[in-house]
């Protein structure tokens, strides 16, 4: 499931997001940044994904 996860917030970030974390502050962090552009939210996405963040 962490490649699906990986390839879910490269593509798609928020969603890559919800489904490490769930609906905690890192996955409004990442709507967020991903409204401020797309690349942030990819890099915030990644980092939820590789640090196996659980929320």
């Amino acid at each position: 499931m962490n490649i699906l996860n990986l390839i879910l917030a490269i593509f798609l970030p928020p969603v890559g997001a919800f489904l490490q974390v769930g609906l905690t502050k890192h996955f409004i962090i990442n709507i967020i940044l991903c409204c401020l552009g797309w690349l942030p939210g990819i890099v915030h996405a990644v980092w939820l994904v590789a640090t196996d963040q659980k929320g």
